[in-house]
């Protein structure tokens, strides 16, 4: 069944999403079915009647579509039809002389193309499917290019996986009628390679499409990286080769390498403004330069930190290339003291933020605490710091010194030592600081409260368990919140742990 009601936003159906035994019946061969006694129409479109009758309002005209067995009527008018009903249905376009009737009929199949794409549009992609059945004209709105701009895959196992998978058929027929109106396609997948296989068969089956942006998405583990390099290459290649306007590319945890990216920036130089590939191995500092040297509108960059090079910031800091918007920058270890990190120079980041002053720089670590010694020796230009596991006191002693642009820092664990003077010295010096989260550590009642004072109402975000706080002499936790929500200019209370 198919509803619309007046104030609501969209239409609701209830009815099988590719019923085996589903038709397309003409409109006006529906509307023809009314008799003397006013019988309702009833459309066989699905696997079992549907009824329809207009009632709501949809822009000026009115509609409404309810089960069989209630009092209403739709399709063309009848002979002997009164001299009001007569009235009633030319006042359907005159709603703004105050003579509409909601209860008007009038044939559902004469909507204009527009009103019904409009509705669609706010339809999910199963509720447009079933609507498509009700009628010829609502089939052919169901293809305009327009609804099939934008579509997310999604490939699971059952056996094994939550995700919904997107219905084969409806793959097929994307492949067949929309592949040249795909512009912007994600794939999700869930942990089996066999998904990830799936999305990289699709890929290779995209060759007339014209895509602007492409997400590869991993729900779990990153199951693509289980695809051999020759089939996921291929697929990258079909899209990357006939896509000529590829602007945003978002491929972390993905086999992607070397020649991919010559292909990529080969096809889509002048188009390409964003590039996020953490935590793709094959890929080398040469590559990713190569993508700095030659794709001069790059504005956003993810990659990993071994990677990053001089050279790489100096390709981005050409007077060529556009302002960089946002680097983010992955430093993962999965085993102690297995990577030996080098270091970037001051001067190359200097290069940078003179380049591009309002480059937002983020870096996430994910580091061992004797593995930070390559980091903040120098002056270093990063705005948000995120560290997944401890952190050393010396480590955000550096930082405090030498990390002067920095609006963000997010400490997940530091131990047993309070970080009472690292915390006040970030405050002095890091002047840009707005937001501030604090994991397993511990600070005493007075060294935190003597950082939200320097810090002040520039601190819109304060995330603190209260387990990291130490009660001292001066203040305890009931009176902390006082003090706090006071140099804050709001209301403020330690998070709780979850009982």
């Amino acid at each position: 069944m198919f509803r619309y009601q007046k104030g609501a936003g969209n239409l609701t159906a209830i009815s099988t999403f590719f019923g085996g035994n589903s038709q397309v019946c003409n409109s006006s061969q529906a509307g023809r079915r009314k008799n003397k006694q006013q019988r309702p129409i009833v459309c066989e479109t699905f696997q079992e009647p549907v009824q329809f009758e207009y009632v709501g309002l949809l822009h000026s005209e009115t509609f409404v579509m309810k089960r069989a067995g209630q009092k209403v009527v739709a399709g063309t008018e009848a002979p002997g039809t009164s001299q009001t009903s007569k009235k009633q249905k030319t006042s359907l376009y005159g709603s703004g002389h105050g003579e509409s009737d909601p209860c008007t009929s009038m044939d559902w199949g004469s909507l204009p193309h527009h009103v019904i794409l409009r509705v669609f549009q706010f339809l999910t992609l199963v509720d447009r499917a079933r609507a498509s059945s009700v009628c010829r004209r609502w089939n052919e709105v169901f293809h305009i290019p327009d609804l099939w701009r934008r579509f997310e895959f999604e490939l699971s196992q059952p056996a094994t996986s939550y995700l919904k998978s997107t219905h084969p058929d409806l793959i097929q027929q994307i492949i067949k009628r929309h592949a040249d109106h795909l512009q912007y396609v994600s794939f999700k997948v869930d942990s089996s390679t066999e998904s990830a296989e799936a999305a990289c068969d699709i890929l290779s089956q995209l060759v007339n499409c014209s895509i602007k942006t492409l997400g590869l998405i991993s729900t779990a583990k990153p199951s693509f990286m289980n695809v051999s390099k020759a089939h996921f290459a291929s697929a990258l290649t079909v899209v990357f080769v006939n896509s000529k306007s590829l602007s945003s590319i978002k491929i972390d945890d993905t086999p992607l390498d070397d020649p991919s990216l010559k292909v990529l920036v080969a096809n889509n130089s002048d188009t390409l403004k964003l590039l996020k590939m953490s935590s793709c191995p094959h890929v080398s500092p040469a590559g990713i330069l190569c993508v700095a040297d030659q794709c001069h509108g790059l504005k956003e960059l993810a990659l990993n930190y071994y990677i990053l090079s001089d050279e790489l910031l100096l390709a981005l800091s050409s007077e060529k290339h556009v302002d960089l918007e946002h680097l983010r920058i992955d430093i993962v270890s999965e085993n102690p003291g297995q990577v030996q990190f080098h270091t970037i120079k001051k001067q190359s980041w200097d290069a940078l933020v003179k380049h591009s002053p309002k480059v937002n720089i983020v870096m996430y670590f994910f580091l061992y605490e004797d593995e930070f010694d390559a980091f903040f020796r120098e002056e270093t230009p990063v705005t948000h710091l995120y560290f997944g596991r401890a952190v050393s006191k010396a480590m955000l002693g550096r930082i405090g010194m030498n990390c002067p642009r920095l609006i963000e820092l997010v400490v997940c664990a530091n131990g047993l030592q309070p970080l009472d003077d690292e915390l006040i010295q970030i405050a002095e010096r890091c002047k840009n600081l707005t937001a501030m989260g604090l994991g397993e550590c511990e600070v005493t009642c007075r060294g935190f409260i003597e950082f939200v004072k320097m810090c002040g109402g520039r601190l819109t975000q304060l995330s603190i368990m209260e387990e990291v706080l130490i009660p001292d002499s001066d203040y305890s936790l009931d009176r902390l919140h006082l003090e706090v929500s006071k140099h804050l200019g709001r209301m403020w209370f330690p998070d709780m742990m979850p009982t």
